[in-house]
């Protein structure tokens, strides 16, 4: 039957009678393996199934699922759902939720680089032999980042196909891209024929987002590359050599559950070997989730996920897609920007940042400077954030304007001043976004500064309407593209933080990756900015998001699992975390770019990806599938639930004696105290590592405990005789209750680390103490 929490939320899909029978999308799980002999095939038992809630009417299947899920999608009423759950053979009915995208120098800056005789690209052969699926908004396959020369024949074992389409042939592909896609019956379904004047109905992008994400994994060498003169150099992906399958799910109206999951289906189908997700929305409970739902069965047949933790920073719980078997990526700065500054009639000079490619600003001349929400020129909010229709010509003509970041693009701003008249646009941070910055590619001379700089150039302003004597002015110095910048690698202001909503047992992101102005592919049709007036073409663009960081770390694991072919998932999420590093180039513990303060593993989880370490790991944690049901089990989770899931009947008898949802073999520790007026508390973790570094090899263990906080190790040291041997070893932990407001939490974290004097094997330990209401 139904869980209660499922039942309540197709019940809350309506809030009247009257609007209880619009129809939406639902993705249906059916009982595997109990189709009746009647029916020639699971999709005549599936009409059948939906003829018999709803007679005399013919029903329309969106998606049928079978290899990562069981089960099909389809437009019902609320009505039909409830009676379909009743039928024996359905599990579950999950409504669909709508997802969102999350929006050169990095591979030298890994340290990856093409003329090392050894090392992670060499020991893969650039990941030649494995497949790459990227479920995003499609690929512009003429892009030089895609061309196959000097590759090989496509793998034997792939099995999948490229679909022609609108401007899309099936000869599109090639022996780099060899598979191509495209999902939109549940974005039809929901939003009505697609308008083919604005988007293309086949593999083809018509946003930009996808060829970006994809060329980042896996985009061949390019030289020279450049976006409007700046970033110049070699474009490169993670594993050059890796092959590239398109499953293009996102649309104009965003991302439709039903229609990732087929693409999930179809990528494990084809014969993929990492799937690449820069794709988010709201965190809920696994078994409602089509991403954790269809991630779990692609890591069931050995597929690797990885999925962007997306751009919700820098507040907590903030992070997204947080399956403990899903490796969730987080976003860092490199040692490369793109500085603008802002100069004052003052003499001030503000930092900022821009890609701005256009002429500049006249040299030497300062221009009357303009605070969009000072309510002199229309209306005050609406004006502050330079929004469509909100800025009077008369008051921003000639002038350099001031704009808050927030509710439109940060580029759709400067196409508002421009359009008003304006000669140039400083954008300035909000309190929340703090300090961090992100370059963009603004149609007119535009920069963006912190909080505390747009904070400063308003008190000018302020102080100038005041004295009367000389009118504000200002104006923008652009400096090009600086290199070897310090301090790097800086979480990310806009980057996602822990805890983990879901489980906060285990700690999330589990990575941060580089995903601050990204130079990587881009199609010819979208100009630089985004924005429909901008006609600019461009082979190259810079962009940012959690999104980019996402395919850094899926291209290393496709060199990591063409290194070592024997490794799962949870080996390589396991190398990449471990060797990961939380220092940055000055010496000092990572910043978070929003405060210029010490960042924290809410922030970075293990830390930032190092490749070649990541190579020979040492020791790995490794997960089973069982491994993940007895963490469902221990998560509470009804047996109902875990089959939604995992697509098993579980026994949750023996997960019971694994302690508690904390002890999945996970490569990070993380345990939360409810402090319900006690003053001790204690709790123990199990931990297995395998060797896969030396035969004879022993590890000794190094303890940095949180503060006020006991951790002990047993046994101290790790002897292994051979390589892939197995050993336990448990750690216990115990603090005492601290001074906390009721509702209030505290996270101090150490770490655990393993050495055999040639590698270094770390786990965070992360201890929460809250304080119920």
């Amino acid at each position: 039957m139904l869980s209660l929490l499922c039942l309540l939320c197709l019940l809350s899909l309506t809030t009247s009678s009257s609007t209880n029978e619009q129809p939406r999308t639902f993705i249906v799980q059916v009982q595997h393996d109990t189709k009746p002999s009647i029916f020639p095939t699971h999709q005549h038992w599936y009409i059948s199934s939906l003829s018999s809630i709803s007679p005399g009417t013919t029903p329309r299947l969106l998606h049928t699922y079978d290899t990562v899920f069981h089960g099909f999608s389809a437009k019902l009423s609320l009505t039909e759902a409830l009676k379909l759950q009743t039928l024996p053979h359905i599990v579950a009915v999950i409504p669909e939720r709508v997802r969102h995208l999350h929006t050169t120098r990095s591979p030298q800056f890994l340290g990856l680089r093409t003329s090392d005789s050894a090392g992670l690209l060499k020991e893969s052969d650039f990941g030649s032999d494995l497949v790459i699926g990227v479920i995003d908004t499609g690929i512009w396959p003429e892009r030089q980042s895609f061309n196959d020369r000097d590759l090989g024949p496509v793998p034997s074992k792939w099995k999948g196909v490229c679909v022609s389409g609108k401007d899309f042939a099936s000869s599109s592909c090639n022996r780099k891209l060899i598979g191509a896609r495209f999902f939109c019956n549940g974005y039809e379904a929901t939003n009505g024929k697609m308008n083919e004047t604005t988007e293309y109905r086949s593999p083809r992008d018509s946003d930009g987002h996808g060829t970006h994400t994809a060329s980042i994994a896996a985009g061949r060498y390019v030289f020279p590359a450049s976006t409007l003169g700046y970033a110049r150099g070699v474009a490169a992906g993670m594993a050059p050599k890796a092959r590239l399958a398109a499953y293009k799910v996102c649309w104009n109206a965003g991302c439709y559950d039903s229609d990732i999951l087929a693409a999930f289906d179809a990528a494990v189908s084809d014969g993929v070997d990492v799937i690449s997700l820069s794709v988010g929305g709201v965190v809920v409970p696994y078994y409602l989730d089509a991403i954790a739902i269809g991630s779990f069965g692609a890591m069931d047949c050995g597929v690797f996920v990885s999925a962007s933790a997306g751009n919700g920073g820098p507040g907590g719980l903030s992070v997204t897609n947080v399956a403990p078997w899903v490796t969730t990526v987080g976003a860092g700065t490199i040692d490369r920007d793109f500085p603008a500054d802002v100069k004052l009639g003052n003499g001030k000079v503000i930092s900022g940042v821009s890609l701005y490619g256009g002429p500049g600003l006249a040299s030497g001349k300062m221009y009357p400077v303009v605070y969009a929400g000072s309510g002199d020129g229309g209306d005050g909010y609406s004006g502050s954030l330079c929004i469509e229709g909100s800025l009077d010509p008369k008051f921003v003509e000639g002038k350099i304007v001031l704009c808050d970041r927030g509710i439109n693009s940060r580029a759709a701003k400067g196409e508002v001043v421009k359009m008003a008249g304006g000669v140039g646009m400083i954008l300035a941070n909000g309190v929340f976004d703090g300090e961090g910055l992100v370059a963009d590619c603004h149609v007119l001379p535009a920069t963006a500064v912190g909080a505390s700089g747009g904070d400063e150039i308003r008190k000018y302003l302020s102080a100038a309407a005041k004295s009367k004597s000389s009118p504000p002015t200002a104006t923008i110095v652009f400096k090009g593209t600086r290199v070897n910048v310090r301090p790097a690698p800086v979480v990310s202001s806009f980057s996602a933080r822990g805890p983990n909503p879901e489980s906060p047992e285990i700690l999330k992101p589990d990575v941060i990756a580089p995903g601050l102005n990204i130079l990587a592919a881009w199609p010819d049709k979208i100009g630089p900015s985004g924005i429909p007036s901008d006609k600019r073409k461009i082979e190259f663009n810079i962009l940012s998001g959690t999104s980019m960081a996402c395919p850094h770390v899926s291209g290393l694991a496709a060199l990591l699992k063409a290194a070592h072919p024997e490794w799962s998932p949870a080996a390589i999420r396991s190398a990449l975390m471990t060797t990961a590093y939380t220092v940055d180039n000055r010496g000092g513990t990572m910043l978070d770019e929003s405060t210029g303060n010490v960042s924290t593993v809410l922030d970075f989880g293990a830390g930032h990806v190092h490749p070649q370490k990541a190579m020979d790991p040492g020791l790995i944690y490794d997960i089973t599938s069982f491994d993940y049901i007895d963490f469902l089990c221990n998560s509470n989770y009804t047996l109902n639930n875990i089959q939604v899931v995992t697509r098993r009947n579980a026994d949750c008898s023996g997960a019971k004696r694994a302690g508690h949802s904390g002890n999945l073999n996970y490569p990070s520790l993380s345990v939360v105290f409810q402090q319900y007026g006690k003053h001790q508390m204690s709790t123990h973790f199990i931990r297995t590592v395998t060797n896969v570094g030396d035969a004879k090899s022993v590890y000794k263990v190094t303890i940095r405990p949180p503060g006020e906080t006991v951790v002990t190790v047993q046994p101290e040291k790790l002897v292994f005789r051979r390589v892939g041997q197995k050993l336990n070893f448990l750690v216990r932990v115990q603090t005492t209750a601290v001074k906390l407001a009721p509702g209030a939490s505290s996270t101090r974290s150490g770490s655990i680390i393993w050495s055999d004097g040639e590698h270094t094997v770390t786990s965070p330990i992360v201890v929460t103490m809250q304080q119920p209401l």
